[in-house]
């Protein structure tokens, strides 16, 4: 399986329809509804908002009142064929006069998403974890060499200073016995990371 990084955007025009295209990468299902109010705010005056979804084997797609299988289940079979995981797509359409009929919609929505994939970067999923590193300011040169090729999301100075980092498994027991010894370490989530 495999995924994007960031969010990726992307526009054609189709007989005078424009299909503005954003992908993006989500961890559950709970971030769907955000994003799509989102997309609905941003492009209020939008004929449509299809999108399809692929979460850890579960997927879902939505045609939003165009014909039924012209438009979810096109942008579906795109991010499938790419065998993507944890994405979320909307294609966003601005009805430009002219009907495309139903062979029309599916290519022009294919096509949408595969146009806004082909010049992407696409990583391979691998098993990995978010990890709270606790440790005392003395110990920062050394916690930052030690994670010097990991995600770090957050850094937190307080008393002692915090890092959030992602890693992966394999990093993760390379580098624990080391970490374990001059910090605190909390495993927040076990999760499928994006790695070039």
């Amino acid at each position: 399986m495999k995924s994007i990084k960031n969010k990726i955007k992307n526009e054609i025009i189709i007989n005078k329809s424009r299909f503005i295209t954003c992908i993006y990468k989500v961890n559950s299902i709970n971030e769907i509804d955000e994003y799509l109010n989102k997309i609905k705010l941003d492009y209020k005056d939008a004929t449509h908002y299809c999108y399809a979804y692929i979460i850890d084997g579960i997927n879902k797609c939505s045609d939003d009142n165009e014909p039924s299988g012209t438009a979810g289940l096109p942008i579906l079979n795109v991010l499938k064929n790419y065998d993507l995981n944890y994405v979320l797509c909307i294609v966003i359409r601005y009805f430009g006069g002219i009907k495309l009929g139903a062979g029309g919609l599916v290519r022009a929505y294919s096509n949408s998403v595969s146009k806004a994939l082909e010049n992407e970067q696409i990583y391979n999923l691998v098993q990995g974890k978010i990890i709270k590193v606790s440790f005392k300011y003395d110990n920062i040169k050394q916690i930052d060499y030690i994670l010097k090729n990991t995600n770090i999301i957050n850094k937190d100075y307080s008393e002692d200073i915090t890092y959030t980092t992602e890693i992966t498994n394999e990093e993760y027991n390379q580098i624990y016995d080391t970490l374990n010894n001059i910090s605190n370490i909390e495993i927040i989530e076990e999760k499928k990371l994006s790695i070039p």
